[in-house]
């Protein structure tokens, strides 16, 4: 669980009320949109979906700039700097497609 709690919805800036709201840093509105964001899912394994979906639900993948968000790692011990294009995680710094830019996709897409 997160234990970080947003004052402002992440995506829009809005003020949050709802404890949920809070914990996420969505609002129930652009939490639907980035559920609903149109991104091509192709080249992304099942569990690298699912995991980008639980990152943005936990609130664990933060704006930085434009394109850029800070991505915290499964485990909670490192973080991330991750755009759609690329990521400093290991996968990343491979050159491929890892669920922190898969994230970045989704936020960005909706």
């Amino acid at each position: 669980m997160n234990a970080t709690t947003h004052t402002n919805c992440l995506r829009c800036g809005r003020h949050l009320t709802s404890t949920k709201s809070q914990a996420t840093g969505y609002g129930p509105t652009c939490a639907r949109k980035i559920r609903n964001a149109a991104v091509d899912l192709a080249d992304y394994k099942a569990h690298q979906i699912a995991s980008a979906r639980e990152l943005i639900e936990d609130g664990a993948i933060i704006p930085l700039r434009s394109v850029v968000f800070l991505a915290i790692s499964t485990d909670g011990t490192e973080t991330y700097r991750s755009a759609p294009t690329g990521c400093t995680c290991a996968a990343g710094r491979k050159g491929g497609g890892c669920y922190h830019q898969l994230a970045a996709r989704m936020l960005l897409a909706a």
